[in-house]
């Protein structure tokens, strides 16, 4: 089926870009697009310097059938499944590489547009991947959306151009901006985030919306991560860990957690100290609550007090239990 997409892709083939395409040899290659002609598939070798194997009717024959909205959903529904495993980023790169060429331009867009990223902490599993596939669709098509946003200042209508829709764990975000004043270009002073799930309506217009000169799509979501991560962590904590923990406790935190005290290499440490940090003590209190078999808050004394009244709360809760 790759080979099939290559070649739709592609005015030519030769065996070795197939076997360096799917990582495998150049006769396995070839017997595979031997086999595609075999079955029936109108593809024909050209022989001698420069040959290869190519499409009758040329490179752009859809035979998969597909239009080029399906082409776009496909991206999308690829694109939001859990996960960044190379496997699955390759598999992505590889499919837009393939796609015909009349396709291949929105479907570039959704694939560099969309990120998927570590979590900040959330566990909550959100029902927004319509709105997400929304915002990719019109990104696919340089459209500008309309969007209604519950944010900070209440419900706003706002037009937007979207340019990049990421998720941190379970929770999806939208860097979008106001179009610039007589252009189609978003203004990139305008730039701000939006979380998908306070979306309540999404409206795709007409009206051409696309990313300014120059954006990079990934050094801005990188830019818009550090920024609220520094936000996170205002509120700091000195924990003991039990050593077999370290490594998951620093995991689950991330950039809001850092080594103190480690083993120096070869010896050990019997309780590694670790600083972890969030945006406020009720909150690092919350997250630290899952981990007190494990570790224990030094200081300060107003994390120690919050995790005292979250184990009060719960033994008055499970007290007849």
């Amino acid at each position: 089926m790759q080979a099939l997409l290559l070649l739709q892709g592609r005015p030519q083939v030769t065996a070795a870009e197939l076997a360096a395409e799917l990582e495998v040899s150049v006769p396995t290659a070839r017997r595979d697009l031997e086999a595609l002609a075999m079955s029936g598939v109108p593809i024909y070798p050209t022989r001698g310097r420069g040959g290869g194997w190519r499409l009758i009717g040329g490179a752009r024959t859809d035979l998969t059938g597909l239009t080029q909205s399906e082409v776009t959903s496909l991206l999308i529904g690829l694109t939001q499944s859990l996960g960044a495993e190379p496997e699955r980023v390759a598999a992505v790169r590889k499919l837009v590489r393939a796609m015909p060429a009349p396709f291949r331009e929105g479907a570039q867009r959704v694939a560099a547009a969309t990120v998927r990223d570590v979590p900040w902490g959330e566990n909550e599993q959100e029902e927004t991947s319509q709105t997400v596939a929304e915002l990719q669709s019109a990104i696919a098509d340089e459209r500008r959306v309309r969007v209604s946003y519950d944010g900070s200042r209440g419900q706003r209508m706002l037009e937007l151009v979207p340019l990049v829709v990421g998720s941190r764990g379970a929770r999806w975000y939208l860097l979008g901006a106001p179009v610039a004043i007589g252009s189609d270009s978003a203004d990139a002073d305008g730039l701000r985030t939006y979380r998908v799930d306070r979306i309540r309506e999404l409206e795709a217009l007409p009206q051409r919306g696309v990313a300014p000169e120059g954006f990079d799509g990934s050094r801005e979501w990188a830019r818009m991560v550090e920024r609220v991560e520094g936000m996170r962590g205002d509120v700091r904590a000195t924990v003991r860990v039990q050593p077999w923990a370290v490594r998951a406790l620093l995991d689950r935190f991330g950039a809001q957690a850092r080594m103190i005290e480690a083993a120096e290499e070869g010896a050990q440490v019997e309780h590694p100290v670790v600083e972890v940090r969030a945006h406020r003590v009720e909150a690092l209190a919350e997250q630290l609550a899952a981990w007190s078999s494990v570790a224990e808050v030094i200081e300060p004394i107003q994390v120690r007090a919050q995790l005292r009244k979250l184990g009060e709360r719960i033994v008055e809760q499970y007290r007849d239990a």
